[in-house]
């Protein structure tokens, strides 16, 4: 974990999103531990990026956990969706990574039961992923390192292809709109949006041999 953290504290918040398709993320629950391969997110390059919550510094009581320490916890709601996000730059500098998209691996009856879905709709999104896993408003500002949701670098799979992508739903922001934040395991099913051709037969992993 502190080999993690410390990527956190040196590297960019594109270098970092790339760098967790494929980290494995654990929610230890009182029903049990809920987890899953990373394998789609968005890159936000606050204060610069006009999609960006913290977009011209903005800074209001609902970002201060965007201008904590690296590896801070930031929720927020989207049309009554709870979204879940990491801070990725030293204190000040408010920049993140959103998670959009989860295989699950562990846990899977619980997240059937949380969301009362199935197969690929069960996490394929990042409000659908979220409620999988039950995450709650109390994890804001809490630590993606040492908190009851936290990262398992050892359980960390290699994808055959990490692709670039513009990310979902951010319209009319110049060339922010454009710009290829979005970071996905290649042909992993659990991708938002994933056409049905783009599929592998390995999800997109590696082999573990």
């Amino acid at each position: 974990m502190r080999e993690t953290k410390q990527f956190f504290e040196t590297k960019t918040t594109e270098e970092i999103a790339s760098f967790l398709v494929g980290m494995y993320l654990e929610y230890e629950t009182s029903a049990g531990k809920l987890g899953g391969y990373i394998v789609d997110c968005e890159a936000y390059l606050g204060p610069d990026d006009k999609a960006a919550h913290s977009y011209g510094m903005r800074d209001t009581p609902r970002l201060q956990a965007m201008y904590q320490e690296p590896g801070t916890i930031y929720l927020y709601t989207m049309h009554t969706h709870l979204i879940l996000n990491m801070i990725t730059q030293p204190v000040g500098i408010p920049q993140g990574v959103m998670i959009r998209g989860l295989e699950p691996v562990e846990g899977i009856q619980a997240m059937e039961e949380n969301r009362s879905k199935f197969g690929v709709e069960l996490s394929n999104g990042p409000g659908k992923l979220v409620a999988a896993l039950g995450i709650t408003p109390d994890l804001y500002g809490q630590s993606i390192f040492t908190s009851a949701l936290h990262l398992v670098p050892e359980k960390k799979r290699t994808p055959k292809k990490i692709e670039r992508l513009p990310r979902i739903g951010i319209p009319n922001k110049g060339i922010w709109t454009d710009k290829p934040l979005r970071f996905v395991a290649s042909g992993n099913p659990y991708i938002t949006k994933i056409r049905k051709k783009d599929i592998d037969s390995d999800f997109g992993w590696k082999s573990l041999e």
